[in-house]
């Protein structure tokens, strides 16, 4: 339950508009909810953190998804489901024709809410095309939650003029998530040249001695540039989740 449905259900019960039972009706679920025993819902999750519970979707069988995701939405006007592949995506969304499903970086999204004005500030950055599906998974999420996202793609260190071209773009930003694979060295770059904080995220793209992505984030966890913080391997939802909250707490 979000925390405005929560202020208008207790003004609704104040007036007199719903009686003490249903109002305990509503509330009967929170702070959780088994769910046939596969799962177990934090429907207190956006009074705590500020955005409802996500969904990992990998692993999951799609009908556990949909019911996940309708108990979800009846309390709350944004759903995101991460890790969902075409062939799962269209299962899902025969029973939940509502949900965008996004293929490059295969997240499912609802947004019922009301349209507001976006939070300027997040700037998404990667070293290759390559990098795209995790950077996408990034600036989604980040959109969801409220803030308006720059993109800035394929400007890795080996054509290191398309980053310093952009110099302008990078200053600008309140929090700059940078994702890149092989050497993984463009989030020390980025976090030279700005005094904002950078969020690395490391991919899996690259060769052999890549080792999915272990190089990239031995050297992201290795920068010498101060203000780099990073995040696990293709883990784009939670850069971007966190880009949110920085953003967030920009006056």
């Amino acid at each position: 339950m979000q925390i405005d449905r929560l202020k208008l259900l207790l003004e609704q019960v104040r007036l007199g508009q719903v009686d003490v039972d249903a109002a305990l009706g509503e509330l009967r679920h929170l702070p959780f909810e088994n769910l046939d025993g596969f799962a177990t819902l934090d429907h207190h999750r956006s009074l705590r953190n500020g955005f409802p519970e996500v969904v990992f979707g990998q692993g999951k069988q799609p009908v556990q998804i949909v019911s996940i995701v309708r108990r979800l939405s009846e309390r709350n006007d944004k759903v995101l489901v991460t890790r969902v592949d075409k062939a799962m995506a269209d299962e899902i969304h025969a029973e939940l024709p509502e949900l965008n499903y996004h293929p490059l970086p295969r997240l499912l999204v609802l947004d019922r809410s009301a349209p507001a004005e976006k939070r300027p500030g997040v700037l998404v950055v990667t070293a290759g095309t390559a990098d795209m599906p995790v950077a996408e998974e990034a600036a989604i999420t980040s959109e969801l939650m409220g803030n308006a996202v720059e993109r800035m793609f394929d400007v890795g260190v080996a054509g290191i003029h398309r980053l310093l071209g952009q110099t302008d773009r990078l200053w600008q930003a309140n929090v700059i998530v940078v994702v890149a694979g092989m050497d993984g060295a463009l989030p020390s770059v980025v976090g030279g040249l700005v005094s904002a904080p950078v969020i690395a995220v490391p991919t899996s793209v690259g060769y052999g001695a890549s080792f999915n992505g272990l190089s990239a984030l031995l050297t992201m966890l290795n920068s010498c540039a101060s203000g780099v913080a990073v995040v696990n391997i293709d883990n784009g939802f939670g850069a971007g989740y966190l880009a949110s909250i920085i953003n967030q707490m920009k006056g």
